[in-house]
Formats: structure tokens, C-alpha cells, sequence
């Protein structure tokens, strides 16, 4: 019977230990090292985000760039008048 409980108890502190618990607790006490994790994960997301956002919005400009100089009727007068816009707008 005992070892049979003493076989629970190791498989629980196994799975305790696989869990990271110990070290979750111990970041829960500090209210230091939350601010500080969150103000990192915070400053990653933002910069991840800008130059998302920046890689994104130049590729597109590229694309409408190409179809203008393809000349097509319809679409290239929309798309020279969209990218004036945005130039203007830059400087």
C-alpha cells in the first residue's frame, strides 16, 4: 500500500517539476518581475508590429508600383493616383 502511494508521489512531483510550477510561483511573488516581463514583451510586440506593418506596406506600394508601369487603362489611373497620394503624404 505505501508503495503504492510513494509511486503517486513520485509520479506528481515528476509532473510538478515538468509543469515549471516552482518557478511560476516564485515569478507571481515579485511584482518587479512582472513589470519588468511585460514591459520587454510590451516593447518586442510594438517593434514587431512597426516593422511588420512597415515590410508590409512597402511590399504593397512595390506591387501597385509594377501594375502602374504594366499600363493598364482602368486599374493603372487608380493605383498612379493612389501612390501620388502616398507621396505627396510622405514628404
Amino acid at each position: 500500500m505505501f508503495k503504492n502511494i510513494t509511486k503517486k508521489i513520485e509520479k506528481l512531483n515528476a509532473n510538478l517539476e515538468n509543469t515549471r510550477l516552482y518557478e511560476l510561483l516564485t515569478l507571481l511573488e515579485s511584482k518587479k518581475q512582472i513589470f519588468i516581463r511585460n514591459l520587454i514583451s510590451g516593447i518586442g510586440k510594438g517593434l514587431g508590429i512597426g516593422i511588420g506593418f512597415y515590410l508590409i506596406t512597402a511590399a504593397l506600394i512595390y506591387i501597385l508600383q509594377y501594375i502602374v508601369r504594366l499600363n493598364i487603362p482602368i486599374i493603372g489611373k487608380y493605383i498612379s493616383d493612389i501612390i501620388d497620394i502616398i507621396n505627396i503624404n510622405k514628404k
